[in-house]
């Protein structure tokens, strides 16, 4: 199969859908693989070192798209890519589609098959090719968070760990997954007080054993949410459900009681975020104030960090690039139930059923379109 890997083109992102060594893998299982020029540059790697891998090297985003069967991304493809894609081309990337309708209906339009990494499941029921990134942000999370908290960014002007004499920061998490496990881990390593909430008591008591008195957890109902919210110097959301919007738990009165100078940083920006006020910010201006509290809301996190997370979501994607690939798409999700939980949109129908709910969209059950 031909494989196409694009320049990214969203805002301060740097990562690159194939490393030259996955680009090395697919070569020697026979695929062909088109690179767009300075696709790798973000991650420190050449056109030279993608053609020694066995790359073609292109010049353009449209001759990927031209020439390729298979379309490996990093982020949501832009409208100027959307408006590349053609029927029946294979696109596989992050699509977070429930709070983007415009992006599903010009996705619906093409008549691609467009699969998401964050939809993709595992046999223990997580999400693989999520989690390498959701442990990326959760650990940036607390670092962009005491960034904040500086009285020159906007914030209070508080340390995290406070020093002796006068109290550290209290951090409250909102979630124990992926996102929440790892700014957990990183939050107590500052020194600060950490909260942690979770409806989900067996994940509360699988961070309880991990990390012991060094984080509080919290059972999540309206009450504990609202009281722990109020008291906090910095927020955490790492919600998630998959697929669909993130619940909105910190609502737009909430924020106008917080403590001024407070700040939320709402990792679930990607499924629409977890408070009422959040909106998707970029690098070049990650945050807004309302009511007096910082919000940082950038919708591509550990696109500042693209050599960590770029090997990380290699290691988690390429055996199921080299599936689509080796045995084409509706062979490799007949053979993979959670590759095919992966699918968000075939041939002009939405074929995920949360995907479909949030947007408000009819819904064709994948093993329809696979026949």
């Amino acid at each position: 199969m031909k494989i196409g890997v694009p320049r990214e083109t969203k805002v301060h992102e740097y990562r690159v859908g194939m490393t030259p060594s996955s680009v090395r893998e697919a070569v020697a299982h026979g695929h062909a693989v088109l690179v767009q020029a300075g696709a790798g540059a973000g991650i420190g790697a050449a056109d030279a070192d993608y053609q020694r891998a066995g790359a073609t090297i292109v010049g353009t985003a449209a001759e990927v798209f031209d020439g390729a069967e298979l379309i490996i991304k990093v982020k949501e493809p832009q409208a100027a890519e959307r408006a590349l894609l053609r029927e029946g081309q294979l696109l596989f990337t992050y699509l977070h589609l429930a709070p983007d309708p415009a992006q599903a209906r010009e996705l619906i339009a093409s008549g691609a098959i467009c699969i998401a990494y964050e939809t993709v499941t595992s046999p223990a029921g997580g999400l693989p090719l999520l989690a390498p990134m959701s442990e990326v942000a959760g650990r940036m999370s607390v670092q962009a968070g005491a960034h904040c908290l500086e009285r020159s960014a906007g914030g209070m002007g508080i340390l995290l760990g406070g020093v002796a004499g006068v109290a550290p920061a209290r951090i409250v998490i909102l979630g124990a997954g992926v996102v929440g496990r790892n700014a957990a881990q990183i939050a107590v390593g500052s020194g600060a007080q950490v909260v942690v909430i979770d409806k989900s008591v067996d994940a509360l008591r699988s961070l309880d054993a991990m990390l012991g008195s060094r984080v509080m957890t919290v059972f999540s109902n309206r009450d504990n949410v609202e009281r722990e919210v109020l008291r906090a110097d910095l927020v955490i959301s790492g919600v998630l459900v998959p697929g669909a919007a993130a619940p909105k738990l910190v609502s737009r009165e909430m924020v106008g009681r917080m403590k001024q100078g407070a700040v939320i940083v709402d990792v679930a920006i990607d499924q629409g975020g977890s408070a009422e006020t959040s909106r998707p910010t970029t690098h070049a201006e990650p945050t807004f104030v309302v009511d007096g509290v910082v919000h940082y809301c950038v919708a591509n996190m550990p696109g500042a960090v693209p050599r960590t997370s770029t090997y990380a979501l290699n290691n988690a994607t390429l055996p199921f690039v080299l599936a689509l690939a080796g045995r084409g798409w509706r062979e490799a999700l007949r053979r993979d139930p959670h590759l095919k939980a992966g699918l968000n949109v075939a041939a002009g129908r939405v074929t995920h059923r949360e995907v479909a709910e949030a947007l408000g969209l009819g819904h064709t059950a994948a093993d329809a379109v696979l026949g």
